[in-house]
């Protein structure tokens, strides 16, 4: 697997960001992909999925959107703010890491991409519709009310666990407004997998999130699967593979 690295890169207010970087940005340009964090953060898994989206012949990008002033709460709930009310320091600090991302010299900033999970599933639908992206994914994230707030996304990718009672309704819904739309997409709800089925989360909480209605657990076969599905719609839309 494609190893990942430490950066910082210029934040929206100009502060250094931290962030992780996966793919050899120094030869010949290739997509970049920008990858969003869960709620959890940019952890250890994160880094993980960055680097396994390097593997597929991309440089991949992860930006720690909690890296601002304040409590590491304060950062979370301000993140959850600006996503529910579709504007604010985050949506800015995306814009930043895309900025830098296609100043890379190995980075054809013609072909950009975004993935997403959880919460970032959700940054990632909304900040494709105002961005200059070529393929967007998210991973069971929320998703807008109307076709309106969709209109001019670029091809979408979009993965859901059934068995998530707060998140499966959403996939539909996406379903439908991308159909409404005539945005070209692979939709997907996975029978017996939950929330975040593509996150190996350790520890009590996570135990006891497996338990909830969200059924929060790794789930391989669904996580497989969505990384052919996130090969083949990304060599079709942002590498310009067959």
């Amino acid at each position: 697997m494609m190893t990942s690295r430490e950066i910082t890169f210029p934040a929206s207010d100009g502060h250094p960001m931290r962030a992780v970087i996966a793919g050899d940005a120094n030869s010949e340009r290739r997509p970049g992909v920008i990858v969003i964090h869960e709620i959890f953060g940019l952890n250890d898994d994160i880094r993980r999925i960055t680097s396994r989206v390097a593997d597929l012949g991309y440089v991949a990008l992860a930006p720690d959107l909690y890296d601002g002033p304040g409590l590491r709460a304060i950062c979370i709930a301000r993140s959850l703010i600006t996503l529910n009310r579709g504007s604010g320091q985050a949506f800015e600090d995306l814009e930043a890491a895309r900025t830098f991302l296609v100043e890379q010299p190995g980075v054809d900033p013609a072909r950009i991409g975004i993935i997403g999970f959880c919460m970032g599933g959700g940054f990632a639908l909304l900040y494709a519709v105002r961005a200059p992206m070529n393929v967007c994914a998210t991973f069971y994230g929320d998703v807008p009310k109307t076709a309106d707030k969709l209109r001019g996304v670029c091809p979408v990718l979009g993965s859901y666990g059934a068995d998530d009672k707060m998140f499966a309704s959403q996939g539909r819904r996406l379903k439908t407004l991308l159909e409404e739309t005539r945005t070209p997409h692979d939709m997907k709800i996975y029978d017996g997998a939950g929330h975040s089925f593509m996150s190996r989360h350790e520890g009590t909480l996570a135990r006891l999130a497996s338990y909830g209605p969200m059924r929060v657990g790794y789930n391989h076969d669904a996580a497989e699967d969505s990384w052919k599905r996130i090969d083949a719609f990304f060599a079709k839309y942002l590498a310009g593979r067959a």
